[in-house]
């Protein structure tokens, strides 16, 4: 019995571990997103950045300042959310055209992080702690 509990406690650690590249994945899509719906009620509507961020569910956070993200990646969002509705719309549209590559960029990146590793961090958590289980049987 302690022998299972051992190989669900090392597995449930890998699946927190993927749980970070999930959530990067996760906020680069919606920011992606994001910069397309401010791209197109910039051109064709008149929405407050409130609500085109309140169909989504981290950007609230974000706009609101809070640290979703660490590192650079967090340095990268707060530094583009900083530079939202402070200037003319042919302006924000310039500026989110130009952000669109790097929101993209970072977004594919992430997506194929998450892929890559996330079943590989529970694969390695699982034969760990098979592995404790059998030296301690």
């Amino acid at each position: 019995m302690i022998l299972c509990a051992i190989i669900a406690a090392t597995t449930a650690v890998g699946v927190l571990l993927s749980a970070d590249k999930k959530k990067r994945a996760a906020v680069f899509a919606e920011l992606y997103e994001f910069n397309e719906r401010m791209l197109i009620n910039l051109k064709f509507g008149k929405q407050r950045i409130s609500q085109i961020a309140a169909d989504f569910k981290y950007m609230p956070d974000i706009l609101a300042g809070k640290s979703i993200l660490g590192g650079d990646d967090g340095q990268f969002i707060s530094q583009y959310i900083k530079n939202i509705g402070v200037s003319d719309s042919s302006s924000q549209i310039d500026y989110l055209n130009e952000r669109k590559q790097a929101i993209k960029k970072r977004m594919e990146e992430s997506g194929e992080n998450y892929k890559k590793y996330s079943s590989l961090y529970i694969k390695m958590a699982l034969m760990i702690g098979i592995l404790i289980a059998v030296l301690l049987a």
